[in-house]
């Protein structure tokens, strides 16, 4: 089974509700690396390793499959506001 683009972001969708949600098929289409950014209100009160265990839980059915996971942020919504803010607009 090869797993999605589609398939992280319904697994993570599904078990965090994120306001935001960034994820990268780095593996070059055969859905074995995936970066992932996530926002949740779950985050909150929790330390990093439990955040990232919460992502890897959400994602228990599918990291069989997956050889690399690397989550680039796992912030709570107020950790996520000043980053946002402070980001250039992008140039068209």
């Amino acid at each position: 089974m090869v797993v999605t683009k589609e398939d992280v972001v319904a697994a993570l969708t599904s078990s965090l509700s994120p306001s935001h949600l960034q994820v990268i098929d780095t593996s070059g289409g055969c859905g074995a690396s995936f970066d992932v950014e996530v926002v949740s209100e779950k985050f909150e009160g929790k330390r990093l390793l439990e955040r990232h265990r919460l992502v890897n839980a959400a994602l228990a059915e599918q990291m069989p499959q997956i050889h690399a996971l690397s989550i680039k942020k796992a912030l709570t919504p107020s950790q996520w506001k000043p980053q946002s803010e402070n980001e250039e607009p992008a140039k068209i």
